[in-house]
């Protein structure tokens, strides 16, 4: 009968974060990544002579420092308009940031919500009803969907909506409400954004997030796309993803145990990397390298964690011909056999740090207390020594301590 595309979350122009600070990083690719990925979603939408596209908010990342990323959306609106597209858009709270947009005239085809109430939008060719309401600040509590409309009779119903749902894990708390109260509203479908990790809330009725288009940093990793939703004679629904993202992030996964040296563990990382560019075949890649297990290697992986980056590096650049890119390397070994201390001052200080390593609090205790110490550090230091993650660092700790105390040939 028809079908649409529901995307959210484009964040145009947003910066991704963690790559552009090292030499040689595909600056290019990390800037124009999120257009690109918006291309995609203009370009398939076109391909499969969708009846209508839905983005449900967070279109642009905040304001602008000029014109240029609004330009660029409504040069995208008007290829679709010219294939007779139409665009339903509420504004989410990064868009709520733009003071841009206020100005801003976008093509006909374009039609964006109110931010003073909710209101519906009909296409009658094909008995849809679409309702919606943008946000008018970026710090939106309210539950917005409390006043959305009743559906519209022997149509086919779509509530748009910019939501954390009753509070999502890592997501501001915006526009909250509950998969119930969007359920008992009697519409057919609703599409989401503002979680950036797609995720289906109920089948009866859809009730969905996409995720958004582009991963901007490596806690987003994965496939990032929007829905092609098809709606037949009966209303049956079918949802696809669709990936459109131009460059992925991952978290590569090295087991050293028992590698007796740095060329082991590099022949160790090699397996898991080739598994990541079967997966992921022909998109770029930036990945973070975590190194776990016991090993011999482990004195050499923590004093020469630069060096050891800059090997990974090339060798990831010779096996993907240049396409997979180190965020971040994660030591996360230690010695493959730990030397027994006698009672004394060592002994209580590698107790107090299996005890950080099985108490969380007392570590963010003790965080808190040096914290201030860590930003006089050079900032490649500040970047080995991340407080974030614990196990790693404590193991990086107890490794220095027992070898500038005990001597290298007594701390293996």
């Amino acid at each position: 009968m028809f079908k649409f595309l529901h995307a959210a979350d484009i964040h145009l122009d947003s910066p991704l974060s963690g790559l552009e600070r090292y030499e040689g990083a595909p600056v290019e690719e990390i800037r124009g990544a999120t257009r690109r990925a918006f291309e995609n979603m203009v370009q398939l939408a076109i391909r499969e002579a969708v009846d209508f596209v839905l983005i449900a908010g967070d279109l642009y990342d905040g304001d602008w420092k000029d014109a240029g990323t609004g330009l660029y959306f409504v040069k995208q609106m008007a290829r679709l308009r010219e294939a007779n597209i139409p665009v339903f858009l509420i504004a989410g709270n990064h868009d709520a940031e733009n003071k841009m947009t206020r100005e801003l005239r976008f093509p006909d085809n374009v039609k964006v919500f109110s931010s003073r109430k909710s209101e519906t939008f009909k296409l009658p060719s094909l008995a849809v009803a679409v309702h919606g309401q943008s946000y008018a600040t970026v710090d939106m509590r309210e539950n917005l969907a409390e006043d959305y409309p009743k559906p519209v009779r022997d149509a086919f119903n779509i509530g748009l909506l910019h939501t954390c749902v009753a509070g999502a894990a890592g997501h501001a708390p915006y526009a909250p409400c509950t998969v119930v109260q969007l359920a008992g509203k009697g519409y057919q479908y609703w599409a989401l954004g503002h979680v950036h990790t797609a995720q289906v809330l109920s089948e009866d009725p859809p009730i969905v997030f996409p995720g958004n288009v582009q991963g901007r940093h490596i806690g987003e990793t994965g496939a990032r796309g929007c829905l092609l939703v098809h709606v037949d004679e009966r209303h049956q629904i079918t949802r696809e993803f669709v990936p459109l993202d131009v460059m992925r992030w991952s978290v590569c996964e090295v087991d050293a145990s028992g590698a007796a040296d740095m060329g082991a563990v590099m022949d160790r990382f090699m397996e898991p990397l080739r598994g990541l560019l079967r997966e992921h075949a022909g998109l770029p890649l930036a990945i973070r390298v975590r190194v776990c297990g016991a090993t011999g290697a482990h004195r050499n992986l923590t004093a020469e964690r630069m060096a050891v980056r800059e090997k990974m590096m090339a060798v990831a650049l010779d096996i993907s011909n240049g396409s997979v890119w180190i965020e971040k390397l994660v030591i996360d070994t230690r010695p493959e056999s730990l030397t027994v201390l006698p009672e004394g001052p060592l002994a209580e200080l590698k107790s107090y740090l299996d005890v950080l390593r099985a108490d969380g609090d007392a570590f963010e205790t003790l965080r808190g207390e040096i914290a201030g110490i860590r930003d006089f550090l050079p900032a490649d230091i500040q970047e080995q020594f991340d407080f974030a993650d614990r196990h790693p660092l404590l193991n990086d700790v107890e490794a220095l301590l027992m070898e500038r105390l005990l001597g290298p040939g007594e701390a293996k």
